[in-house]
């Protein structure tokens, strides 16, 4: 599954550690999650995605 969080997150000026801050989560999940090493929670992907305020389905990939 690909995805949008390093663009977004980029896109708002945050590191991986504050993004991680934000949504309660470890830098590491984070790192995981941008690098397609781990697939998020739903909850977690719809936390994110009203974070950015974007849709899940924008954020997160899941035709490949």
């Amino acid at each position: 599954m690909k995805n949008l969080v390093k663009l977004e997150r980029t896109r708002l000026d945050l590191t991986q550690s504050q993004l991680a801050e934000k949504l309660g989560v470890s830098r590491q999940s984070i790192h995981a999650i941008e690098r397609n090493k781990f697939n998020p929670s739903v909850t977690l992907a719809i936390k994110m995605a009203k974070f950015f305020n974007v849709t899940v389905e924008y954020l997160f990939d899941i035709s490949n």
